[in-house]
């Protein structure tokens, strides 16, 4: 993971200096939804039973953050967009039970809801193409996950009509769970390294809407004490409306 780091950095570097002379920064602001959940061969290690990894099952957050442009080309055509989000990424269970012969006497289904919350700093650090108000972008995205919190709801419905609603939120957490030593380590990794790829549509004004695509690199799971590496990474779908202000040429 930190030869990947390494790599980020250096191209992050690499090219601010191309662009010094080129002229047009601009910074800005970003804010959107996004779309998330967790897949891998493992991931019921973190998630416990009943877990779907579907599209339609990812869980709804939202992110927001500043943005930078540096051009790389004279026309534009080519620039460096570096980005530091807070984004809400996660998953999400949702189960029902309506088999009448395993249900309480009076009871016509209990539904069970789970979230799992995760509090990320995301830096992408992307090469971006611009044409005619059209772009894409692509490169790699270096992310610190500083806390969690796991949400659950469980819903009982009664024949009669009735219904009853039990919620049990935990505490935030920062990335070592519970406990503060770090013997105890929690069951997530610290750090993410993802690829990002996305489009979307800029005008000469600065506004802009885009969409990403987020797959991260670095298991989930802490394996720091295993010898072969559990498999469970970050899916994430972003839809950011975003404002460039001009700062200078």
């Amino acid at each position: 993971m930190k030869k990947y780091l390494t790599i980020a950095l250096a191209l992050a570097a690499t090219s601010a200096v191309q662009a010094q002379d080129s002229g047009g920064f601009r910074l800005g602001v970003k804010v959107g939804g996004t779309y998330s959940n967790i897949s891998g061969d493992n991931v019921s290690q973190i998630t416990g039973a009943n877990y779907s990894s579907d599209l339609g099952d990812y869980k709804v957050g939202y992110n927001a953050g500043i943005s930078a442009s540096i051009p790389l080309s004279s026309d534009g055509f080519f620039s460096f967009a570096p980005e530091l989000l807070y984004n809400r990424k996660g998953y999400e269970i949702k189960s029902k039970q309506t088999n009448a012969a395993a249900l309480p006497s009076g009871t016509s289904s209990i539904e069970f809801e789970q979230q799992r919350v995760l509090h990320y700093l995301d830096v992408p650090l992307l090469a971006k193409i611009n044409a005619g108000g059209l772009f894409f972008e692509l490169g790699p995205q270096v992310s610190y996950l500083f806390g969690s919190k796991t949400k659950q709801q469980t819903t009982t419905k009664y024949n009669n009509g009735n219904k009853d609603k039990v919620e049990d939120n935990s505490g935030f957490q920062d990335y070592t769970g519970v406990s503060r030593d770090e013997a105890d380590k929690s069951d997530l990794a610290q750090f993410d390294i993802s690829g990002v790829a996305g489009l979307g549509y800029q005008t000469e004004g600065g506004l802009s809407v885009g969409l990403r695509y987020a797959r991260g690199f670095n298991s989930l799971i802490d394996s720091k004490d295993t010898k072969n590496d559990p498999k469970a990474f970050n899916n994430a779908f972003t839809l950011q409306l975003g404002y460039l202000l001009p700062l200078g040429k």
